[in-house]
């Protein structure tokens, strides 16, 4: 093993009286690296390690962290902890582009390669920042100081998590409290809720004489029923410092830029977070982590995807951030802009409040099933807090609907969770945001502007509440007007939670007469369709409660081949044949789309083709899979 020393803290030439009360500056202390090979062809390299911090607690940039007060402090007086560090690099520094790509680990999982990064010269750098990845899963992982009372003794408090079986079963596995594990199971704390309704907390408790608790495994005598939310409680011991995870991201951003001893020296960083890991982002900067010890700017560029309005429940005690948290993911500030809340009279917003004071370039990037899908109601990024107008985006930001989009792409040729339930949707934005990941870097390295935002808008109609959405007879597909979003969650920088379980508005694209979003960067898979795509799908009868969504699944529903076959099924939406004169006129059709999409700069030119084959691939399927 190789290990690294790094320089030790600058001294700065300040009057004696400002030494006893100036902060130690934070930096990477220590580097170690585990290995180093090579990537095949590609002239990268990896190396592997493990990199180790220390804060001054006392810092008020770090003192926004929850306990880091009651956190262990070492011989130096600060805070100590450690994270997984993963370098893809080029070999030959002169092919690199000087800037690198910070992927958020998404609940550990390590980033591939792609020949995206290769192509453009880009480092790609993965840091652990989340402490409850278990050490046997091998994922990438923060070590983490657990906090403790002033006099050294543990603190207690009572964890819970929620869950939704899909099928019967006698036991449940609550990954989601693996690092919490009870210290009374049978006690008092110990608790089973079964929901009312699954996006809001309550409902009928379980007799406790009926269920126990082993670890984190809760068996059920009779069994769970499928489709039911439970919620389960039990009283735990010594919460991790969980939001140390920000000062790991923006520390080792400040050692990759200006450390004299980085792994990968670059003049800019940007960083990628999908899902979990773009709610992560937004709280990051909505916290003020993208100004480091030094008072510079952290991270040049953020592409926070498929967050929605949410941020990540992780600067509290007792968090969860590997938890899915399907309806628990937004509290108020929804949007950057300060806006003033009716429910608590605050006044908030992601980029302006007091501890911003390095603005990022930002992209935001949602699919359909973050306007629909649970908590996370991306419409709010762009309206009031009522969502009854419109409201800009800061000049640092743009935001990007992609019309007819799951949270995550499904395979193509796409299944079905159950015989006879709609496909997964395998519409994909991936070459897009390719395309806009280049342009962030454009914006912050050259200038150029970005892409102008694309977003659903109730001036012009084409956000409407889904009370109000026209959802057509879609075979399979029932409408989902009657859906609701759930309430707001604790926000912890405000002592009253700041309308804490509040009913959010929930406001969704307007539809066209196939059931596909019309407003929205429309890929060839909406502007030139084969079926109907939708951002949400709701739960198949043999999986219980079918009234409400399968969290984060999207729906496909492929049109007929041939006006006999639409009219045998009983569906009123135009058949392929009926739509296009022959596979020619549809794919001269697709590729007008697509260079549109070129010259908007939402797709990289040396895509095109590759786009036009997937689309000639797909219709091969849909014409002679039988629809």
């Amino acid at each position: 093993m190789q290990i690294l020393m790094f320089r030790p803290p600058r001294l700065l030439l300040v009057p004696l009286f400002l030494l006893t009360i100036a902060p130690v500056l934070a930096e990477v202390v220590r580097v170690e690296v585990h290995s180093a090979s090579d990537l095949g062809e590609t002239g990268y390299e990896e190396l592997v390690g493990t990199l180790h911090y220390e804060i001054d607690p006392q810092d008020p940039r770090n003192a926004i962290i929850a306990d880091v007060a009651l956190a262990p402090l070492n011989e130096s007086g600060r805070v100590s902890f450690s994270g997984d560090l993963r370098v893809l690099r080029p070999k030959d520094p002169s092919r690199g582009n000087g800037a690198a790509w910070i992927e958020i680990p998404n609940r550990g999982g390590k980033a591939r390669l792609q020949e995206w990064f290769v192509r453009h010269g880009f480092t790609v750098i993965s840091v652990g920042w989340e402490f409850d990845m278990l050490a046997e899963e091998k994922n990438m992982r923060l070590e983490a100081p657990d906090a403790r009372h002033v006099d050294g003794s543990p603190i207690r408090g009572v964890v819970s998590a929620v869950f939704t079986p899909d099928k019967a079963l006698n036991e449940q596995k609550v990954t989601d409290l693996a690092v919490y594990p009870p210290v009374d199971a049978a006690g008092p704390d110990s608790r089973l809720v079964i929901r009312d309704q699954a996006a809001f907390p309550g409902g009928r408790e379980v007799p406790r004489e009926t269920w126990s608790v082993e670890g984190h495994r809760v068996q059920l005598k009779g069994g769970f029923e499928p489709g039911l939310t439970y919620e389960v409680s039990w009283l735990a011991e010594g919460p991790p410092v969980a939001g140390l995870g920000y000062a790991a991201i923006r520390d080792a951003t400040a050692w990759l830029k200006h450390g004299d001893d980085s792994l990968a020296p670059v003049e800019h960083a940007y960083a990628f977070g999908s899902s979990q890991c773009g709610r992560f982002l937004r709280d990051f900067v909505y916290l003020g982590f993208n100004t480091d010890e030094e008072d510079r700017i952290a991270l040049d560029g953020i592409m926070a995807h498929v967050a929605g309005a949410g941020r990540l429940v992780l600067n509290q005690r007792w968090s969860k951030p590997r938890a899915i948290a399907g309806y628990d993911t937004s509290s108020f500030p929804f949007a950057d802009s300060a806006l003033t809340d009716p429910v608590s009279g605050h006044t908030d917003g992601l980029l302006e409040n007091p501890r911003v004071r390095h603005r990022p370039k930002i992209f935001y990037t949602n699919m359909a099933a973050e306007y629909w899908g649970a908590g996370r109601v991306a419409a709010l990024t762009h309206t009031d807090v009522a969502g009854t107008r419109d409201i800009d985006f800061p000049e640092e930001v743009r935001s990007y609907f992609f019309a007819g989009t799951s949270h995550g792409p499904a395979p193509f040729p796409p299944t079905a969770l159950v015989t006879g339930e709609p496909l997964a949707n395998p519409v994909t934005a991936s070459p897009s945001l390719h395309a806009l990941r280049l342009a962030m870097h454009q914006w912050v390295v050259e200038g150029i502007e970005p892409p102008a935002s694309v977003v659903p808008k109730l001036a012009d109609g084409s956000l409407v509440t889904a009370a109000a959405v026209n959802f057509p007879a879609v075979p399979g597909l029932p409408s989902p007007h009657a859906v609701s979003a759930g309430g707001r969650v604790r926000n912890p920088q405000w002592p009253d939670g700041a309308g804490v379980g509040t009913r959010l508005p929930l406001l969704v694209p307007r539809v066209d007469a196939d059931g596909n979003d019309l407003p929205g960067i429309r890929l060839p898979d909406l502007a030139v369709p084969l079926g109907t795509a939708a951002g949400w799908a709701f739960r198949p009868k043999t999986m219980g409660s079918p009234h409400e969504f399968y969290l984060l699944r999207g729906a496909w529903v492929p049109f007929a081949a041939t006006r006999a076959k639409r009219e045998a099924a009983g569906d009123a939406r135009p058949s392929v044949e009926e739509r296009y004169a022959s596979k020619d006129d549809y794919l001269t059709k697709v590729r007008a789309v697509l260079e549109e999409l070129v010259k908007r700069r939402l797709l990289e030119e040396i895509d095109l083709e590759k786009q036009v084959s997937q689309a000639g691939e797909r219709w091969d399927w849909v014409v002679g899979s039988g629809h």
